[in-house]
């Protein structure tokens, strides 16, 4: 991983039920990353799984997540 890439993290079940709830969305309107994205293919996520997506900022993160398709 370059050291720029923000950090890319598989999220579990339970954390995804909780963010579709939260935000009152479905899996599908979710953002789209490919499963052949580098970061993704690090992580060894299937498609359907979620990534969280940490980018770092002058005063603290911000968190985006993404479907993997």
């Amino acid at each position: 991983m370059h050291v720029l890439q923000p950090k890319h993290s598989k999220l579990k079940q339970e954390e995804v039920s909780k963010l579709l709830v939260k935000y009152n969305i479905s899996l599908a309107q979710l953002p789209k990353i490919s499963k052949e994205d580098s970061a993704v293919i690090n992580l060894t996520a299937n498609v359907g799984d979620v990534v969280r997506i940490e980018r770092k900022l002058d005063e603290g993160s911000e968190e985006y997540f993404r479907v993997v398709v």
